[in-house]
């Protein structure tokens, strides 16, 4: 946001400095937290989709920003969150689609031809509220297609239709987070308020697909922060017990540590983790991805500290480190050690 417009805007890496910003609407005000929008861009070469909080889908030049396309989903699609803290999924781009989930009695998930923003399929034979995860493409017993993470099921839809392919129950409370997770034929997923993580295996059945239970525990209960799958582990912040490293396969897990640091987000890169405190100082630390332990490489504290929790995750790429905690955007270099 910027005063009362809601704008999408880029930056040159190499300086920081801005190239572009193109006004979408104006500021939603009207939801929690109402500082911003929540989605991560989505770029596919020569265009950028980004979803605002109050449910605007765009289409912009990368190159540019000038504005292609932008859609309403709450006017046009009949979308619905499940609460109140504003649409925050980021788009998935796949070949000629852009595809997302307004939720709703239109359809749960919304497939658009990302050129034009025509409307291609809504999966109307589901009609759960959206929540605040993103579809993932996945091959599950030999069928690709698209998973999703609602506020009452996880669900597999096809690509060519929206139909839905397999749907298994499970009831979220207050705000479904976590993107899900595919290893194999197996999808499992996570949330907050006490949920807990769910692991359903896919196969055939009969003509279709059919969803069976894995295991279903707290050992972790994901708020916002995210978790990531390396090798034979899953590693993130479950509320209660702390920083865990949970075995895939069967669920239990392999060292929990609390006593290190606070509640955050994490994401990985060559093989360790970054893991960014929430609170207080927004402490980052460097660890092995590995289930011996909490292996610790090093540590600082964030530098122009706001007074409020970072919840952006740290991001990583060409051997850079990006932070955001509020209006400040911090860059540092990792490509040495």
């Amino acid at each position: 946001y910027r005063d009362t417009d809601e704008v999408v805007w880029a930056l040159n890496a190499p300086d920081g400095k801005e190239l572009w910003s193109t006004k979408l609407g104006q500021a939603n005000r009207k939801m929690g937290y109402a500082e911003g929008p929540r989605c991560t861009p989505t770029v596919d070469g020569s265009l950028c989709f980004v979803l605002g909080g109050g449910g605007n889908l765009a289409c912009l030049e990368t190159a540019s920003g000038r504005l292609v396309w932008q859609k309403d989903l709450v006017k046009e699609h009949g979308a619905v969150m499940m609460s109140g803290w504003g649409f925050s999924e980021s788009p998935l781009v796949d070949g000629d689609l852009v595809v997302c989930t307004p939720g709703g009695a239109q359809g749960t998930m919304l497939a658009l031809n990302k050129k034009t923003g025509q409307k291609l399929w809504q999966s109307a034979e589901i009609q759960d509220k959206a929540a605040y995860s993103s579809i993932v493409v996945a091959s599950l017993a030999g069928v690709r297609q698209y998973v999703q993470l609602t506020d009452a099921h996880v669900f597999g839809a096809d690509p060519a239709s929206g139909k839905v392919l397999w749907k298994a129950e499970r009831k979220g409370r207050t705000a479904v987070v976590p993107t899900p997770i595919i290893r194999g034929d197996v999808v499992y997923v996570t949330s907050g308020y006490a949920v807990g993580c769910h692991a359903f295996r896919i196969s055939k059945a009969g003509s279709g697909l059919q969803a069976e239970p894995v295991y279903a525990n707290k050992e972790m209960v994901n708020h916002h922060g995210g978790v990531v799958l390396l090798g034979d582990h899953l590693y993130g912040y479950s509320d209660g017990k702390g920083w865990v490293c949970q075995e895939f396969q069967t669920g239990t897990s392999a060292w929990r540590e609390r006593s290190k640091l606070g509640k955050g987000a994490i994401s990985c890169a060559d093989g360790h983790l970054y893991l960014r405190q929430e609170d207080g100082p927004g402490t980052m630390v460097l660890i092995e991805a590995t289930p011996r332990g909490f292996v610790e490489k090093g540590r600082f504290d964030q530098p122009d500290r706001s007074d409020k929790n970072s919840w952006p995750h740290p991001v990583i790429v060409g051997g850079r480190l990006y932070l955001r905690d509020q209006g400040v955007l911090l860059c540092y270099d990792v490509s040495k050690g």
